[in-house]
């Protein structure tokens, strides 16, 4: 699923991912930078499938960022929780991103 990360720490960012898995206590992707462990991280998970599409705005913490595979060391699994989330309306997109 299309997965948006919108802030790492303190720091806001604007960066498009997958998801790798996700359950309902969080999720795991696939990403070429890694990210600080421990920090807190707030994202935007897109549910495909409906029309409108359905978003969920979660905020939570990462446990984990490193490569996957020796094979491919490009790559960080990064995993994190989702503690807290909310449905955003397909009106309020432009407030979130």
């Amino acid at each position: 699923m299309p997965l948006h990360i919108l802030q790492v720490g303190e720091n806001r960012v604007d960066r498009a991912e997958k998801t790798r898995d996700i359950s309902s206590g969080g999720v795991c992707f696939l990403s070429p930078d890694s990210v600080e462990v421990g920090g807190r991280i707030e994202y935007l998970i897109t549910l495909s499938g409906s029309t409108p599409p359905v978003r969920i705005r979660c905020l939570g913490k990462v446990l984990r960022s490193r490569s996957p595979q020796p094979t491919k060391a490009d790559m960080f699994e990064v995993a994190m929780t989702m503690e807290r989330y909310s449905f955003v309306r397909p009106e309020d997109m432009a407030a979130v991103i």
